[in-house]
């Protein structure tokens, strides 16, 4: 668990704490383990597609009650993935999307069947990490709005490489 000085308020985390906190918390403070997770998704996910961790691996806390990272012990946190890109939304079912062809819900244990070809990865990341691994996608639109408008931190793990612009 994590003391409350140890990670700043969510709104001015700098890019290096968010990484060094997500080191931290979700991989026991091994880089390697890091590059490893993110190397692998890299391996994983269209060409063109960006790759963002959210939540409480990159603020130490819980948003809905403010609860640190791992409260409910080791491994209990979740780690949530957000894929970013046009040729990621089409990995999703019809029926797996909050914002049809914008924004999808979390491929998870509530909803596995919602984008058969990212469960390999899904399934991957866990058994690499120890704890469950949500992913979504989403159109760098509703990125924009998350992280600039409404102020939600995220780490951004693997830079978009395009420069389309978005359907």
């Amino acid at each position: 668990m994590t003391d409350e000085r140890e990670t700043p308020p969510a709104e001015t985390l700098t890019a290096e704490q968010k990484r060094a906190n997500v080191i931290r918390l979700a991989f026991g403070g091994s880089v390697d383990r890091f590059e490893e997770f993110v190397r692998t998704v890299r391996q994983e996910i269209p060409d063109g597609t960006g790759v963002v961790l959210r939540g409480s691996a990159v603020t130490g806390y819980r948003w809905r009650d403010g609860a640190p990272f791992d409260a409910d012990g080791p491994g209990t946190s979740d780690l949530d993935l957000t894929l970013v890109g046009d040729a990621v939304i089409g990995l999703f079912t019809v029926t797996g999307f909050f914002v049809p062809g914008v924004h999808s819900r979390p491929l998870s244990d509530d909803d596995p069947g919602i984008a058969p070809d990212l469960v390999p990865l899904r399934e991957t990341l866990m058994a690499m990490t120890g704890r469950p691994v949500n992913i979504q996608a989403s159109r760098e639109i509703v990125m924009q709005f998350r992280g600039d408008l409404m102020g939600q931190p995220y780490l951004t793990l693997v830079e978009r490489t395009d420069s389309a612009g978005e359907a």
